[in-house]
C-alpha cells in the first residue's frame, strides 16, 4: 500500500514536471514564431529594395543609351552647338545621380542583409536551446510511461494475492462457523 502510495506521488511529480516542460516549450514556439513574424517583413522590404534596384538598373541603362545617342548624332550646324552641350550636361547630371543612387541602395541592402544574418543567428541559437528541452521531454515521457507500466503491474499483483487469498478466506470463515454451529 505504501509502495503504490509512493508510486503514486511519484507519477504526480513527473506529471508536473512534464506540465512545465510543456509550458517553457510552448513559451520557446511562440518566441520562435515571434521571430518569424519580425522576419517576414525585413525579407518584403529586401525584396522592394531587390525591385528597386532593378528598376534603376534599367533606368541608368536606358541614360546611358541616351547619351551614346547624343555622342553619336552627326555635327549639328553651326549655330545650335550650345544647346547640344546643353543637353549633354542634363544627360550627364541625372547619371550621376543615378550611379549614386544604387550604391546608396547597395549600402542600404546591405544593412538590411547584416540584419536578416542576425535574426537567423537567433533563430537558430534559439532552435539549438529548444533541442536539449524537447530530448528532456522525450526522456520524461518514457520515465512517466515505465512507471504508469510499474504500476499497472502492481496493481495487477495486488488483484492476484487477493484473488489467491480469497479462497482461503472464505475456507477459514466456514471453518470458523461450523466450529461455532458444533459447540
Amino acid at each position: 500500500m505504501l509502495l503504490l502510495l509512493l508510486l503514486l506521488l511519484l507519477l504526480l511529480l513527473l506529471l508536473l514536471l512534464l506540465l512545465l516542460l510543456l509550458l517553457l516549450l510552448l513559451l520557446l514556439l511562440l518566441l520562435l514564431l515571434l521571430l518569424l513574424l519580425l522576419l517576414l517583413p525585413l525579407l518584403l522590404l529586401l525584396l522592394l529594395l531587390l525591385l528597386l534596384l532593378l528598376l534603376l538598373l534599367l533606368l541608368l541603362l536606358l541614360l546611358l543609351v541616351l547619351l551614346l545617342l547624343v555622342l553619336l548624332l552627326p555635327p549639328p550646324p553651326p549655330p545650335p552647338p550650345p544647346p547640344r552641350l546643353l543637353l549633354l550636361l542634363l544627360l550627364l547630371l541625372p547619371l550621376l545621380l543615378l550611379l549614386l543612387l544604387p550604391l546608396l541602395l547597395l549600402l542600404l541592402l546591405l544593412l538590411l542583409l547584416l540584419l536578416l544574418l542576425l535574426l537567423l543567428l537567433l533563430l537558430l541559437l534559439l532552435l539549438l536551446l529548444l533541442l536539449p528541452l524537447l530530448l528532456l521531454l522525450l526522456i520524461l515521457l518514457l520515465l512517466l510511461l515505465l512507471l504508469l507500466l510499474l504500476l499497472l503491474l502492481l496493481q495487477l499483483l495486488l488483484l492476484l494475492l487477493l484473488l489467491l487469498l480469497l479462497p482461503l478466506l472464505l475456507l477459514l470463515l466456514l471453518l470458523h462457523h461450523h466450529h461455532h454451529h458444533s459447540q
